[in-house]
């Protein structure tokens, strides 16, 4: 095994099966933003979405996919120009993995591809114990989601952040405050049919437990986008309130719970989730 996967590896406590494939599919993450940066990608987009806040801020839970914003909106963009390099990377750090590219829709601003890597044969790679690699099926497949949003709203601003893993590199990201905002976004506005996404919710208790300023204009550029708010209407606290208030009511607790249980260690975490719970913390938001 590589002397740098090695060192990232030692990071986690692996006692089962379900540890060596978060530690997996978190080291080929990073493995991934490393080749990006490689590629000069960041020069032209930003990392943000949950595995934003778990890599660069301390996010408390597992998180799938990678999710990037362009800094800008050019029409000539195309995601698969980066592939290659990324691909390039993780096989120097002797993965076997594959990148599939999704074609993109004329109608669809996002750009997608997925990192995909035979779980029983890399769990072999990262000298998983006999009886871990028992346990998984040889067909078994490790999917990472990598997209791109190619026509982001405007108003957010980015920072420069520093990993250390594999080796020493940085990655461009949303600022906290409009992290929070696009997360508040998905949290009030994202469609899921009759599911609830429970991550969405638990991320939302991070930001106001540990980095409660909220950018509210980029929400409400963001509301706009999606036909949530009219354009020219400035979106204030007590319109925020008066919404979010009314989402809270409509959410179905037991389900979100359900839902977050395999991306977090102690599920009791989230016992005390209720609507007069979700009402209440609402009060720690701040806005910038």
């Amino acid at each position: 095994m590589n002397d740098a996967i090695s060192r990232m590896l030692s990071r986690y406590d692996c006692q089962k099966v379900e540890d060596y494939i978060v530690a997996l599919r978190e080291i080929l993450q990073e493995v991934a933003l490393l080749g990006l940066w490689r590629s000069k990608f960041f020069e032209k987009g930003a990392f943000y979405g949950g595995t934003a806040l778990r890599i660069l801020y301390g996010l408390d839970r597992f998180s799938e996919d990678l999710d990037f914003s362009l800094l800008k909106s050019p029409p000539d963009f195309d995601l698969t120009k980066y592939i290659q390099a990324l691909q390039t990377e993780i096989r120097s750090f002797g993965f076997e993995i594959t990148v599939d590219s999704r074609e993109k829709k004329t109608s669809n601003p996002v750009q997608s591809a997925f990192i995909k890597a035979n779980t029983w044969q890399q769990l072999i790679f990262i000298e998983a114990t006999e009886e871990i690699i028992r346990e998984v099926p040889k067909g078994q497949v490790l999917k990472i989601k990598l997209e791109v949003d190619t026509d982001p709203p405007v108003g957010f601003e980015t920072e420069v952040r520093y990993l250390l893993h594999p080796i020493p590199f940085a990655v461009r990201s949303y600022v906290l405050s409009d992290l929070f905002a696009s997360k508040m976004h998905a949290v009030m506005f994202r469609s899921w049919k009759s599911r609830v996404k429970g991550r969405d919710w638990y991320d939302l208790v991070w930001f106001v437990t540990n980095y409660p300023e909220l950018h509210l204009s980029h929400l409400e550029k963001r509301m706009i986008q999606t036909g949530d708010w009219e354009e020219g209407k400035a979106l204030t606290a007590e319109h925020f309130f008066s919404l979010f208030h009314h989402v809270i009511e409509t959410v179905d607790i037991k389900k979100a719970q359900k839902e977050v249980e395999n991306f977090i260690k102690n599920p009791d975490s989230v016992a005390i989730w209720s609507k007069d719970f979700f009402h209440q913390i609402s009060r720690g938001i701040k806005f910038v």
